[in-house]
């Protein structure tokens, strides 16, 4: 009996490793859009002829397809191409910002096939208007694919708290909604008979720019994005850090000014969010109340760099606190990189050298020695990106038993 309960451990082992290994070979897939057996084999540093029966696994799954490259550059046998099918198997991303709303139809492979996108109104909270308009949108992009294609996950991205296990925002500060059930209500308005699985915007950046932007080759990395506030995601060791219950890494609430800091909507005062946000660089400029949004943000960077004194001394004064909150982030967590998203792309790059004197005043020697500032790669979707990484996340954990079920 002992030797067949140790054959049946054994087996079980077996099983386990080669649905790690399918997993990773199509995750890597996923992320490079192409890639030769060769380059697996190496990376993953198994042999050619157990990557082949991987790859062909997971080919006759219908999850990749194999071919010759497009392009020989040595002489010899050229290694088989493995690429994702991005147009047979796509994922749902929705992104919900301050202003705006955003739906996108995503390859497996990460390529945006199709995208809506829709004003959204600072008016309160609007979860009904807000499902309203996405579903919508995902029933069209879902009646838009192409036949035969299958969705294989949705992902949402929310400016706010996120309690993972369910979607339900728990807190989103500058439209007032609290406990609003918002993965369950876009479910139940797209029909598909798929969860939809809800993450904090900031998280869902700094995940996206580790897979498919500035960080791509970087496992230690803090993402930064403003909106109204400032929200944050830290990667250690390739991994997202969020904390007990999904809540961590609020870094617009760090407390960088405590003695005469303005007012932040969490109840504190001289939180990140602000003396570096949207409300703080307008404040400064004198701009209160005439724009707000990425409109009003623009146009204080757009009149600082023609010298404009009001509006160079605002983004001073934002860089300057930019650069406290970023000297204790690289002093905590000793990233490789820091990555500036949302409207603090548009307002690092005219803040720049306050940020780097704080740095380089404050920030530990070692620390300071490697650590790159850059603005995100992927532009205005880093969020809607993180959002279709959401999407794959079951696909990418068992592609085989996932693509099954939704046959």
């Amino acid at each position: 009996m002992a030797r067949v309960t140790a054959t049946a451990a054994g087996a079980r082992t077996q099983e386990q490793l080669r649905q790690r290994n399918l997993s990773e070979v199509l995750r890597r897939v996923h992320k490079e859009g192409a890639v030769s057996r060769a380059a697996l084999s190496r990376r993953m540093g198994l042999n050619r002829s157990t990557i082949m029966d991987l790859t062909a696994e997971l080919a006759a799954a219908g999850l990749v397809r194999e071919g010759l490259p497009g392009s020989r550059g040595r002489a010899g046998r050229p290694s088989i191409v493995v690429v994702p099918e991005q147009e047979r198997l796509y994922g749902l991303a929705f992104d919900v910002a301050v202003d705006r709303l955003l739906a996108a139809r995503v390859g497996l492979g990460g390529r945006v096939l199709d995208r809506r996108e829709a004003v959204r109104a600072r008016a309160g909270v609007d979860l009904e208007d807000v499902v309203g308009v996405l579903a919508a949108f995902g029933r069209e992009l879902v009646a838009e694919a192409a036949p035969g294609s299958v969705c294989v996950g949705v992902g949402a991205s929310y400016c706010g708290l996120i309690r993972r296990a369910d979607g339900t925002v728990r807190y989103g500060p500058h439209l007032g909604w609290v406990d609003q059930a918002f993965g369950a209500e876009l479910a139940a308005g797209l029909g598909l008979g798929l969860p939809v699985e809800v993450g904090n915007e900031a998280h869902l950046g700094a995940v996206a720019e580790h897979v498919r932007g500035a960080g791509r080759d970087v496992d230690n990395l803090i993402y930064l994005h403003g909106d109204v506030g400032v929200g944050g995601g830290i990667i250690v060791g390739g991994k997202l850090l969020d904390g007990d219950g999904g809540y961590g890494c609020e870094l617009g609430h760090m407390l960088v000014n405590p003695f005469d800091g303005r007012p932040c909507l969490c109840g504190s005062r001289g939180c990140l969010e602000a003396e570096a946000g949207e409300e703080a660089l307008l404040g400064y400029a004198g701009r209160t109340g005439e724009l707000v949004g990425r409109e009003g943000i623009r146009t204080v960077v757009a009149l600082a760099a023609t010298g404009d004194a009001r509006a160079r001394h605002a983004l001073d004064r934002v860089g300057d606190w930019l650069g406290v909150g970023i000297v204790n982030l690289i002093n905590l967590f000793n990233p490789a990189l820091v990555v500036f998203g949302g409207m603090l792309r548009d307002v690092y790059p005219g803040a720049a050298s306050r940020v780097r004197a704080r740095v380089d005043a404050h920030v530990l020697p070692v620390s300071r020695e490697r650590v790159r500032l850059a603005v995100t790669a992927l532009g205005d979707d880093t969020t809607l990106a993180g959002a279709a990484e959401l999407a794959f996340a079951g696909l990418l954990d068992n592609p085989l038993d996932t693509v099954a079920a939704l046959r």
